[in-house]
């Protein structure tokens, strides 16, 4: 396992005029059904977090065990449990349902508060002079499905602690699909670890997730996110808006500090990046490129062209340049 700055390729290009101004470096990997990297850019056994990408395999226990089926989640509970919301109305409001019918409330999360990202929302809370709540957390729909999964397990309340019979089920669920022994944990955003792996881990277990049966976790795990991208997201996000161009067939999910992956079950591929750099435009512009270079996108789709060849206009609207994928993704 190496460290991500090493080997990485170019995978990101930034132009003003004729002139190459930024480059972002990173790593990909692509694996098929039987886990075998199918192409790889950089160092595929480089060790990452993969912080949000990694939701759909901690909402794998939610399932496994049973809980699901006994509180009657349906696709919409299992895109939030996996989304990384912009806490828009139409994630707060099915989000504070779920947490109700289970009967627990704000104070029963451990992600911590957080202003919303939709704008409209954000402003009239302003104006109100409402305080960001728990549930505003773009992490809050996970944190449900730990809820819901504690509560099935009747383990007690600190279900983010790494030895929470909550925490030990996602690490397990993370090692059987990355097929990889995790070599530890950093403590993400929201609270809960984030274990490590490799890049290629990471990229096999969406394989996994990809050519896994429709009637499977994984299966109904990878059809709700597909099915639901204003819950896995919200408007204006690229989750959202490359999964709405793939027309319900793929299913994909942004993480912390340029990490993205995708599920792609008709190729039955998983995709798995990291720019060294955290640059999200990086990351979005990437995984959009390798999703056209795999036929799971129109390289002429609009939401397509926004990503791969997405023009730089300054403040009085004139366009000064453009984003493109590195010429080793075309």
């Amino acid at each position: 396992m190496t460290h991500p700055a090493h080997g990485a390729a170019t995978l990101a290009e930034i132009w003003r005029g004729p002139f190459l101004e930024s480059a972002h470096q990173g790593h990909a990997v692509v694996c098929d059904d039987t886990g075998q990297i199918v192409e790889a850019w950089g160092t595929p056994d480089t060790l990452v977090l993969p912080r949000s990408s990694s939701k759909m395999i901690q909402a794998l226990p939610l399932i496994e065990s049973g809980a699901a089926h006994a509180h009657n989640l349906t696709p919409e509970h299992l895109a939030l449990a996996c989304a990384s919301h912009q806490g828009a109305p139409i994630h707060i409001d099915k989000v504070g349902a779920w947490l109700n019918a289970i009967g627990k409330g704000d104070d029963d999360f451990r992600c911590g508060p957080q202003e919303s990202r939709d704008p409209d929302l954000r402003d009239a809370m302003i104006r109100a002079n409402e305080t960001p709540c728990r549930i505003h957390n773009n992490c809050s729909g996970k944190h449900t499905g730990f809820l819901t999964l504690a509560k099935h397990l009747g383990a007690g309340p600190d279900y983010v602690d790494p030895d929470h019979p909550v925490q030990r089920a996602c690490l397990d669920a993370f090692e059987r699909t990355t097929n990889e022994t995790s070599p530890g944990f950093g403590i993400d955003g929201c609270s809960a670890p984030n274990f490590a792996c490799t890049l290629n881990g990471m990229a096999r277990a969406m394989a996994h997730f990809a050519s896994a049966d429709a009637d499977s976790a994984e299966g109904h795990l990878r059809h709700a996110m597909a099915a639901h991208p204003d819950l896995v997201a919200g408007e204006g996000r690229a989750c959202t808006r490359l999964m709405r161009a793939g027309g319900g067939k793929i299913a994909l999910k942004t993480g912390a500090e340029g990490f993205f992956i995708a599920i792609l079950p008709e190729q039955r591929m998983g995709v798995a990046l990291k720019i060294t750099d955290g640059a999200t435009r990086a990351a979005e512009c990437a995984i959009a490129q390798i999703l056209v270079r795999l036929g799971a996108l129109d390289p002429n789709h609009p939401e397509a062209l926004a990503y791969t060849a997405s023009p730089i206009k300054n403040w009085d609207g004139l366009e000064t340049g453009h984003m493109r994928a590195a010429p080793a993704l075309l």
